[in-house]
C-alpha cells in the first residue's frame, strides 16, 4: 500500500523560510510528476509546485523566486524549499504523486495527509 508522508510543516514569521519534504513508502514501481498543492480556509486547493521524473520543475506565479521545488528519486521524496514568505502563504501544503499502480496498469495520483504552514505577520 503506498503512503505519501509530508514532513515539516510550523510557524515563521513573514520573511522567513521552511523546507516541506514529502516521501513515498510502500510498493513504488515507478513516480512520474511530484507536487505541492495548498489549501488556505476558504479556498480551493491550488498547484503550488511540480517536478517532473527529470527534474523540471513549474511554479505557481504567487511563488515563483521564492519557492524552490526538487526531488530524490533514489528515496521517493520530494522538497519544497519556502523563502520570503508571507502571511498569504499560509495554508494546509499536500504532497501529490503519481504513482504506477499495477492494478490498473497505469499511473494513479497518491495524497499526502497535509501539514499546516503558518506565517505570522
Amino acid at each position: 500500500q503506498v503512503q505519501l508522508v509530508e514532513s515539516g510543516g510550523g510557524l515563521v514569521q513573514a520573511g522567513g523560510s521552511l523546507g516541506l519534504s514529502c516521501v513515498a513508502s510502500g510498493t513504488i514501481y515507478s513516480i512520474n510528476d511530484m507536487a505541492w498543492y495548498r489549501q488556505a480556509p476558504g479556498k480551493q486547493r491550488e498547484l503550488v509546485a511540480a517536478i517532473t521524473n527529470g527534474g523540471r520543475g513549474n511554479y505557481a506565479d504567487s511563488v515563483k523566486g521564492r519557492f524552490t521545488i526538487s526531488r530524490d528519486n533514489t528515496k521517493s521524496t520530494v522538497y519544497v524549499r519556502m523563502n520570503s514568505l508571507k502571511p498569504e502563504d499560509t495554508a494546509v501544503y499536500y504532497c501529490a504523486a503519481d504513482i504506477f499502480d499495477v492494478s490498473v496498469a497505469g499511473y494513479r495520483r497518491y495524497w499526502g495527509q497535509g501539514t499546516q504552514v503558518t506565517v505570522s505577520s
